[in-house]
């Protein structure tokens, strides 16, 4: 592994660090714990208690526009009551999400300048580093535009789904980022396994577009039933088509993936960790998908959840790379 493929692949770990961050901003309802962005409370460091807050520094027009987004009468949020909302467990929650964006801000950026130099110059990886860039860029827009929709959930989604887009292109430049990219073992008795990763990695990435519709069911649970137990959301949630289809769709997964694994394991691919990994990855989805089913939908399951499906989602592209170039090298050359 060259300097190059070293930091593209720290620039992975950055952004499934900010996944699983910011799925903790999600399921503590931490989301608007800076309430104005790029700022947090007008500050560039967030107060610790409400009287180190300056009320000058609120803009309050923009409090009101958000009330009245959520049908609340404008009139009655003023100064002093913004300043009554303010939990320092979710400030600096979501404080310390931004400041995990900083990371993979300046590793994307590092990726994107050294993929201009000579030895590490090729096509494809300009174009997919400056992919990267752009999806870095597009989705620190959405994080200004979620705080000033106040959490809107089509929004969130669209933020989650740029995230996990970036993740791909980001697991590419680094598997790509060298003369001769790792490749598997797949000269002998392979045939099908390739069709059965591509039929494993389309079943997780729609697995996980109905998943990120859940959650934004959850999140409407959370308003609408505050005082109710977690566990009784689950009978909320089973009158979804979508969420049916769903759990449903996890065993279909689960019996791919073990059909995958056995497949790859009598061919010898040469890649028995990364093959591990994913199936190990799957069944552990599977118990949390059972834990939030069966006794809730508890927020450290949640969190979890989504941040092991961008483990899972990177670790299938890069098997799916790997085989693609033993078959046809040059197509991604």
């Amino acid at each position: 592994m060259n300097g190059f493929q070293k930091i593209a692949v720290a620039a992975c770990v950055a952004l499934v660090v900010l996944i699983f961050v910011g799925a903790i901003v999600r399921a503590s309802g931490a989301g608007m714990g800076c309430p104005d962005w790029p700022k947090c409370w007008g500050c560039l460091i967030p107060p610790t208690s409400a009287d180190q807050i300056d009320p000058d520094k609120l803009d309050i027009e923009k409090y009101r526009r958000k009330a009245v987004q959520f049908g609340i009468n404008p009139e009655t949020i003023t100064k002093e009551s913004v300043i009554a909302s303010y939990n320092p467990v979710h400030t600096w929650t979501e404080y310390v999400n931004r400041l995990t964006s900083l990371p993979l801000s300046l590793l994307t950026l590092t990726v994107f300048g050294l993929s201009f130099r000579k030895k590490y110059k090729k096509p494809s990886v300009i174009i997919g580093s400056t992919v990267a860039l752009i999806l870095l860029g597009v989705n620190a827009w959405m994080g200004a535009q979620i705080v000033h929709s106040g959490l809107k959930p089509g929004i969130i989604t669209i933020h989650m789904a740029l995230a996990m887009a970036m993740l791909c292109v980001l697991v590419f430049v680094a598997w790509r980022g060298c003369d001769s990219p790792w490749k598997l073992n797949m000269s002998s008795g392979c045939r099908g396994l390739y069709q059965l990763a591509v039929l494993l990695f389309f079943l997780v990435v729609i697995e996980g577009v109905l998943g990120s519709q859940i959650r934004e069911k959850t999140d409407e649970l959370k308003k609408t039933h505050p005082t109710e137990p977690r566990s009784e959301w689950v009978g909320e949630l089973e009158q979804s088509v979508t969420y049916l289809i769903h759990r449903s769709g996890s065993w279909a997964i689960l019996l791919v993936a073990i059909y995958f694994f056995a497949k790859a394991s009598n061919v010898k691919t040469g890649a028995p960790a990364l093959e591990k990994l994913i199936l190990g990855t799957i069944l552990a989805q599977m118990v949390l998908g059972l834990v939030l089913s069966q006794v809730g939908i508890l927020p450290f399951a949640q969190v979890l959840h989504v941040g092991l499906s961008s483990i899972l989602v990177s670790a299938l592209l890069l098997w799916l790379l790997a085989a693609r170039r033993s078959s046809q090298p040059r197509l991604l050359s």
